[in-house]
């Protein structure tokens, strides 16, 4: 039984080991979803600390879902801003707007009264959703111990690449927009184009 035992440990052990290990080094190197596939299940967090699976988020109406790298992050802010400007534009196309890091609910708190965001910040502290959606990487040495603090101890060294997805109800991935160089962002008007072309589309069949 002892021996039964010590081989479960170790064989678990040895899984998350590899979890690890296949981390990439480089935002270059993240093998994301694709178009067609399903977002995974997981549980985000609200500001407040409220706990939700992501299809209790996702499966009320279509999303456009941000993943950003967090309120330190000044091409982040920028974006967040941006896309904020364009939300009337993108409820009146039946859609809702959430964006996901890896900050803490308190960190996500001060991101939205700092830039006054009328749409819902989640959090993602330990990186498992993100993971999931293979859009996380090792992050730079240099941001490894504001990364962990700003995650109230949660996040252990990764960094998502900033993306966009819109997503149907069913947790499909309609379009997606990932770029490793997190200077480069899809800009509001891009995404209002996509969105009304997908609308159209979805009109026609």
């Amino acid at each position: 039984m002892k021996k039964l035992l010590y081989l479960i440990v170790l064989l678990t052990a040895m899984s998350q080991i590899r979890t690890v290990a296949q981390l990439p080094e480089k935002a270059e190197d993240i093998s994301p979803l694709l178009y067609g596939e399903k977002i995974p299940e997981g549980i985000l967090t609200t500001p407040n600390g409220e706990n939700h699976k992501v299809s209790g988020i996702t499966g009320k109406k279509p999303t456009v879902l941000l993943v950003y790298r967090g309120g330190w992050c000044p091409y982040c802010n920028a974006h967040l801003a941006q896309i904020q400007e364009a939300e009337s534009e993108i409820l009146s196309l039946g859609y809702q707007l959430i964006a996901v890091s890896p900050d803490s609910p308190e960190n996500l708190k001060t991101t939205d009264e700092e830039h006054r965001l009328n749409y819902s910040l989640y959090s993602d502290a330990n990186g498992t959703f993100l993971k999931a959606m293979g859009l996380a990487f090792h992050a730079p040495e240099k941001h490894q111990e504001m990364l962990k603090s700003r995650s109230n101890g949660k996040n252990e060294g990764f960094l998502p690449v900033p993306a966009v997805f819109v997503i149907d109800t069913s947790g499909t991935i309609l379009f997606e927009y990932i770029n490793p160089d997190y200077s480069t962002r899809i800009s509001a008007g891009l995404l209002l184009a996509v969105l009304n072309e997908l609308k159209n589309k979805n009109s026609n069949d």
